[in-house]
């Protein structure tokens, strides 16, 4: 049994009327009992909960200031290669687009480490294009050890594995895997994967399975929000997580919430999420599951970011590169994606601090295992 049997017997239609028919009164109801309850999530994420959402914002905030404190994790993404045997419409890495490509080898991985390591972080993602011959898992289990060395926390963002692949990594030092369906409407899915391993939907959906019986301590679910409607796919995501805690309750979930953003050869939004609409998603997942972390990328803008962190995000990447050897050489034209807040970690640091928030750098200590 994996998620995609789960989802195959969802009604997705069903869910979409029932998810637009939500009513203040299912609003009202949910705000009393939101915590693990799907009905409840769906009428938080509806437009009735929209007059709703200064009283979800304090529920949220009180929430994840009594669950996390004043703390928020900080993660730097470092790119390993732009490679990619994918077209992917919306993304910058896509295999028709004329770009440069590269594939760091060690002395360019260990120069970004240091630079890194330099600003303070002890928690790093790892992310590649998806190309299974030349960014494998042989590669990364070569670099994996390189790099774990210098972090407590190491997570990867790469193409989907096979569970004994999963765990062979685990062994040299692999903490959290992030994969995002970028979709959960099959049709939307084939309409943007048009080549490559990426256009298999079913296996792109069972993948968290496979890390969760991997022994993977940490599993990272994501839908890009643009590609169709933001409320059903983000209440989707939800039954995807739900059945991810009640199947494999040892692991830790995260979500990721990114807007679509500019890329070389990219596309405009289907469905138009507004920064209000961001905000009553973060809160609804709040409120749905209280030990969840949430993050927030460079995506979004500076202004926007600072007023976010009090309403439930966890976990936040600052002074991002988003390609391969972006840090020692950031003019080198290889991005996967447009990023909004370039701010340098000082001026991240120091607005959070002036909003009140601790920035933690290091959260986990092998020792603890």
């Amino acid at each position: 049994m994996t998620f995609s049997n789960h989802f195959n017997q969802l009604n997705v239609d069903d869910l979409s009327m029932k998810l637009y028919a939500s009513t203040s009164a299912d609003v009202e109801r949910a705000l009393q009992q939101p915590s693990g309850n799907l009905t409840s999530l769906m009428a938080l994420l509806s437009p009735a909960a929209e007059p709703y959402l200064e009283q979800m914002a304090q529920s949220a905030a009180q929430i994840t200031r009594q669950r996390f404190g004043a703390n928020l994790g900080l993660y730097l993404p470092l790119y390993l290669s732009n490679l990619c045997a994918n077209e992917c419409d919306y993304c910058g890495f896509s295999m028709s687009n004329k770009i440069k490509r590269k594939i760091l080898n060690d002395e360019e991985i260990l120069a970004e480490v240091d630079i890194i390591k330099s600003r303070g972080f002890d928690s790093i993602l790892l992310v590649s294009g998806e190309h299974e011959t030349k960014v494998g898992v042989e590669y990364f289990s070569h670099v994996l050890p390189l790099i774990k060395q210098h972090f407590s926390y190491v997570a990867m963002e790469v193409q989907p594995l096979k569970t004994i692949e999963y765990q062979r990594l685990v062994t040299l030092g692999l903490d959290a895997v992030m994969v995002y369906q970028e979709t959960y409407r099959s049709h939307t899915y084939a309409k943007h994967h048009t080549r490559g391993n990426k256009q298999d939907f079913i296996h792109r959906l069972d993948t968290p399975d496979r890390v969760a019986q991997a022994g993977v301590d940490k599993i990272g679910l994501g839908v890009l929000l643009g590609l169709d409607d933001w409320r059903l796919d983000a209440l989707l995501m939800g039954y995807h997580l739900d059945y991810l805690e009640r199947q494999y309750w040892r692991t830790r979930y995260s979500i990721s919430l990114p807007r679509l953003r500019p890329c070389t050869g990219g596309i405009e939004p289907k469905v138009l999420l507004t920064d209000k609409g961001l905000v009553q998603m973060i809160c609804a997942f709040r409120l749905f599951n209280q030990q969840l972390d949430i993050s927030l990328s460079t995506r979004e803008t500076p202004e926007l970011r600072d007023n976010l962190l009090a309403l439930g995000v966890t976990q936040l990447s600052a002074g991002s590169s988003t390609q391969p050897g972006g840090y020692q050489q950031p003019d080198s034209q290889l991005d996967q994606f447009d990023i909004s807040d370039e701010r340098p970690v000082a001026e991240v640091i120091a607005a959070m601090k002036n909003h009140g928030f601790n920035p933690v750098f290091k959260d986990w200590e092998n020792g603890w295992r």
